[in-house]
């Protein structure tokens, strides 16, 4: 189990600044939110891939994949009617998938609330299935480029589409790709799932559809500056030898990014030290 650290935390720094703080630290990996790189993402060139999986490979820290993948450009959608703006979100994902790849990345994690969102004089369930077809093609573009693409189950208060893994689930069977896949975000999922954290690893990663994994107190802290008990959480995957990233992702920086990311490696680090170990 190999812990990555979400690099907008350290967004004030420059990215081989974030690469470096991050493996002092003892992360193995940064998660990268497409923002914190430009406001055309997308459409990086090959010479600034280049240049920033180099930065990662210098400071020995690898780039685990991509988060919040719609921020930016501004207007985008994965469930409006517009079929123009249908048509340039489904293209900036395609064109993440690749830059995903590029930069070594093995997994994207699709959250953005607000560019799913459900209008309320839309019929839900044709943005569902605008959402279902989007998703399609995306997930055919990720099998190609060989990167696993998690729909991130989200509480009601951020977005009302796919609020569970179970809905999460449903949207991967319905599109039938496996390379499309869901994951558990314990802040998200501590505030819209009625099972507990450890019940909903063990319900759903032996199925295969928990792929990713975002670690995060439910107040939006980071891991052990809340209240939430991540040992039980650690020792469920540990059970069901998840072998996969764990990415910490807080949304409150106590007192700033860069103690916020030390305080959780430490805390996550001495859990799993404590962990007992499946049995052979």
């Amino acid at each position: 189990m190999k812990i990555a650290l979400c690099n907008e935390v350290l967004r004030e720094l420059a990215f081989p600044a974030q690469c470096e703080q991050a493996a002092a630290l003892g992360y193995s990996g940064l998660e990268l939110a497409p923002f914190t790189l430009g406001e055309e993402p997308h459409r990086l060139s090959g010479a600034r891939r280049t240049q920033l999986r180099r930065a990662a490979t210098d400071a020995g820290i690898a780039i685990t994949g991509l988060h919040w993948l719609l921020l930016t450009p501004p207007g985008l959608s994965i469930t409006a009617a517009d079929p123009g703006v249908r048509k340039t979100t489904v293209d900036i994902l395609q064109r993440l998938v690749d830059l995903c790849a590029d930069l070594g990345g093995q997994v994207l994690v699709h959250g953005s609330p607000g560019q799913r969102q459900v209008e309320a004089d839309e019929d839900p369930l044709e943005a569902w299935n605008r959402a279902r077809d989007l998703w399609a093609t995306v997930a055919g573009q990720a099998a190609q480029a060989g990167v696993l693409y998690c729909i991130e189950p989200l509480a009601a208060h951020d977005t009302n589409f796919i609020n569970t893994i179970g809905a999460a689930a449903d949207m991967m069977e319905a599109v039938g790709n496996p390379s499309l896949r869901t994951m558990l975000d314990t802040r998200a999922a501590s505030h819209s799932e009625s099972a507990s954290l450890p019940e909903l690893v063990d319900r759903w990663l032996p199925s295969g559809a928990i792929a990713h994994v975002h670690l995060n107190d439910p107040s939006g802290l980071a891991p052990g500056q809340g209240g939430l008990e991540f040992g039980p959480i650690l020792q469920a995957l540990r059970r069901h030898r998840y072998d996969g990233l764990v990415s910490v992702e807080p949304f409150e920086y106590r007192p700033d990014g860069s103690t916020a990311a030390a305080r959780a490696i430490g805390y996550l680090q001495g859990v799993l030290e404590g962990l007992d170990f499946p049995p052979s």
